[in-house]
């Protein structure tokens, strides 16, 4: 086997295993009036993407007696097979397998679609989706860059569909209960709101370049992104680690906890101000995302603070996945209050509407109010932001050794959370007077145009230059 491919032969490949990739991206740019779902219906959905996510998404439907897996969408006919088998035998009818998802979108018995791809075709998908008249439930993060995120919110109203987004936090009614009581006063006012990523990614190492595997349409799997030879550590999961399809634990894991940190300050646009650090520590590999960052976010009468340890790492508050609500008089972990010594105290008030978070998508579809929709694709495309925003800064800093102790300038709070990180580091046995740490970029954002201002190579990577067909349009 050669260890590198002729570049010839390679796009030679990719461009017999994408036979439909001369399609048109937008043949659905005209405006529709859908098939209505009524509530009595049998509403069919497709699921995109069934490796990992996309099975529990099937799980999910088929326990609904109003909802039918009509299709699979996968670009490995490999993995359809494990989709295939849960849905006969949960008793429905044998889906109907594409391997291109614009093949799917010319169905119009499918009502709407399930997205669970990777990262840099979420948007994608999900547009093409809401042009096509489909609604969407599209998994975190909703886009791969801040400016396809508004693109896919300005789809779905456009269109009128209902996109969800799979933050199922916001349909738990003890954490919507516990973050009224708090926003309410009872712990006076929130200072900063914490959201944790400690959760240990061991190293991806090193893997060659080789032929695509039979059964891969891989000009598909690369989508918006360059394109590039096939290696391991770029596909299946691990895409996660790569700045072309993924965007680290931050926008991983991470966004469902920095979607409810968000929900807690109640902000529902950009913060003014966004600063990251980190790095890539304790190994060496094919990984080029930062297996340790913090991310502090200004919004001028609040902060918020990300933090992603990769590496064996204790909790914070007891807390590794999760967040911390900082109050004048206490904190809350989850749903659960506590005073300023750290004692449990009752969350008091109503009980808030809570329930399934894939139910409430299919109730929303059917009954039309998006006012019952707990997880809409603005709150999606806003946390998903916050997670780009943050990379942006990483990306654009400089290395520096450890030795400055004030990474964060006057922020006393991100300062304090810089020590522990690297006494955590230092416990993990990593030489803080040799190792680098890269120190972002302060990006001052105009939140209403969502934009950086005064750096034009950080605004310019809010977007992406997209590989065609694969483009999302400017004009939705």
């Amino acid at each position: 086997m050669k260890k590198n491919l002729d570049r010839r032969d390679f796009l030679k490949g990719a461009a017999l295993l994408g036979a439909g990739a001369t399609l048109p991206v937008h043949v659905f740019a005209q405006e529709r009036s859908p098939k209505a779902v009524g509530a009595n219906d049998l509403l069919r959905i497709a699921v995109c993407g069934v490796k990992g996510r996309g099975l529990a998404h099937i799980g999910e439907w088929t326990k609904m007696k109003d909802v039918q897996v009509a299709a699979i969408v996968d670009i490995d006919e490999n993995v359809i097979h494990d989709g295939m088998s849960r849905v006969e035998k949960a008793g429905g009818a044998k889906p109907v397998y594409y391997q291109d998802w614009r093949k799917m979108l010319e169905d119009k018995s499918i009502d709407a679609m399930s997205v669970a791809t990777c990262n840099h075709t979420h948007t994608l998908l999900s547009l093409t989706g809401c042009q096509a008249g489909k609604h969407v439930y599209v998994e975190k993060p909703l886009s791969h860059n801040v400016w396809e995120g508004r693109k896919l919110v300005e789809a779905a109203r456009k269109y009128g569909r209902v996109v969800q987004h799979g933050t199922q936090s916001r349909s738990s009614g003890a954490l919507r209960r516990a973050l009224g009581w708090a926003q309410g006063g009872a712990l006076g006012k929130i200072k900063v709101s914490r959201g944790l990523c400690y959760k240990l990614r061991p190293s991806i190492k090193h893997t060659p370049e080789e032929p695509v595997p039979p059964g891969v349409n891989y000009d598909l799997w690369l989508g918006p992104a360059p394109l590039r030879p096939f290696t391991k550590n770029r596909f299946h999961y691990n895409w996660h680690w790569h700045w072309d399809y993924g965007n680290g634990d931050i926008g991983n894991q991470g966004v469902h906890e920095i979607d409810i940190a968000r929900w807690a300050l109640g902000k529902n646009e950009l913060p003014k101000k966004v600063i990251s650090i980190g790095g890539r520590f304790g190994y060496e590999d094919d990984g080029e995302t930062p297996n340790t960052q913090i991310a502090l976010f200004d919004y001028g009468d609040s902060i918020l603070i990300f933090e992603v340890r990769g590496l064996p790492t204790e909790g914070y508050k007891g807390v590794k996945v999760g967040d911390v609500i900082h109050c004048e008089k206490g904190y809350l972990v989850g749903p659960k209050a506590f005073d300023a010594d750290g004692k449990e105290i009752k969350v008091e008030g109503p009980d808030a509407p809570g329930g399934d978070h894939f139910r409430n998508f299919i109730d929303t579809v059917k009954g039309g109010r998006r006012e019952d929709q707990r997880a809409d694709v603005l709150e999606g495309h806003l946390s998903a932001s916050l997670c780009h925003l943050a990379n942006v800064s990483y990306r654009l800093g400089e290395k520096q050794g450890f030795s400055k102790k004030d990474p964060f300038g006057s922020y006393s709070d991100g300062n304090e959370t810089f020590e522990r990180m690297c006494a955590h580091l230092k416990a993990e046995g990593v030489d803080l007077d040799r190792a680098q740490l890269q120190v972002g970029k302060t990006l001052s954002i105009d939140t209403a145009a969502e934009t950086i201002v005064g750096d034009s190579k950080a605004a310019g990577m809010l977007t992406r230059e997209y590989r065609k067909p694969y483009v999302v349009p400017d004009q939705v």
